[in-house]
Parts: C-alpha cells; sequence; structure tokens
C-alpha cells in the first residue's frame, strides 16, 4: 500500500509541474510579448524586437485603445487574470512589458 500511494505522490507532483509550472519573470515576460504579436496580427514585429521597459501604447509599439482591449481579452484567455477597465491602476498594468509581467505575477500568485 505504501509503494502505491508513493506512485500516486509522484504522479501527482509530475503531472503539477507540468500544468502548474510556475513561469520565470523572463519565461512570463517572453510570452507576453508572443501573445502581443500572435493577438494583435502584427506581422512587422517579432517577439524579441519588443524591449521590456519600453511603453506599449504610444510612442512605444503604437498601438491604440481597440489593441488594449483585444489584448487584455487575449491575456485573460492565457494567463486567467482579469483587468478592471474601471480602475486607474489598469493604465499603469498596461504601460510595458515589465509591469504587464508583475501584474500577471501578482495575480497569479493570489490564487
Amino acid at each position: 500500500m505504501r509503494v502505491f500511494l508513493k506512485v500516486i505522490e509522484n504522479f501527482y507532483i509530475f503531472m503539477e509541474n507540468i500544468f502548474f509550472r510556475i513561469l520565470t519573470m523572463d519565461e512570463l515576460k517572453q510570452q507576453i510579448k508572443e501573445c502581443i504579436v500572435s493577438s494583435l496580427e502584427l506581422e512587422d514585429i517579432t517577439p524579441e524586437q519588443i524591449s521590456d521597459s519600453d511603453p506599449i501604447f504610444g510612442t512605444g509599439l503604437g498601438l491604440d485603445s481597440i489593441d488594449a482591449l483585444e489584448l487584455g481579452v487575449a491575456l485573460k484567455k492565457k494567463f486567467g487574470v482579469k483587468f478592471n477597465t474601471e480602475s486607474s491602476e489598469t493604465r499603469n498594468h498596461f504601460a510595458s512589458v515589465n509591469a504587464l509581467a508583475e501584474f500577471i505575477s501578482s495575480e497569479q500568485a493570489k490564487k
């Protein structure tokens, strides 16, 4: 019986590592960049061209409010985070890839 329980425990740990693995900040930032490019169908930009600290909107990538909505939906689907459209903090969360990564990381830590 102990052997069986140990096998089950090891299997659970294995599955947890596959499905619930915590991303490093660098991995999270890379996934955010990939999400930006794919969800907004940016043909002339690769994830590697997006700086972690540059603004996403306006002078940075030149994205607009429609892009913000689309990106918010994509990030919600990918990372399970919700953005409050009525909060003044939401603009700060979308300031850069760094800001998005910090927000997503803090929200996931609450779960």
